[in-house]
């Protein structure tokens, strides 16, 4: 049974810079780094859909998760201390 080949990503980021570059076509390049070409394909794609991301302010965004957090947890706080002010209430009236 063959096994499937595993490539690390620095190889896989070189290889669709190559692609990126359009110096060659997509056969070369699969040729030379011994891989199929539409995995140079995908590899070439995946860089391509993700560089926008690179350039986003990460900060916003860990910002956000973190006001959607300190939002939960509020709203927990809410209801417990509903239901304490409830029991205490109902604590009281079996005295």
């Amino acid at each position: 049974m063959r096994r499937r080949k595993r490539y690390d990503s620095r190889f896989k980021a070189e290889v669709a810079i190559e692609a990126i570059k359009n110096q060659r076509t997509i056969a070369q390049i699969a040729s030379e780094y011994g891989v199929h070409p539409n995995q140079v394909s995908q590899w070439k794609k995946q860089v391509l859909d993700q560089l926008p991301d690179l350039f986003t302010n990460q900060r916003s965004k860990s910002t956000t998760d973190s006001d959607q957090l300190v939002d939960e947890l509020y709203r927990q706080i809410g209801q417990l201390k509903v239901e304490l002010d409830w029991l205490q209430k109902k604590t009281q009236l079996l005295r």
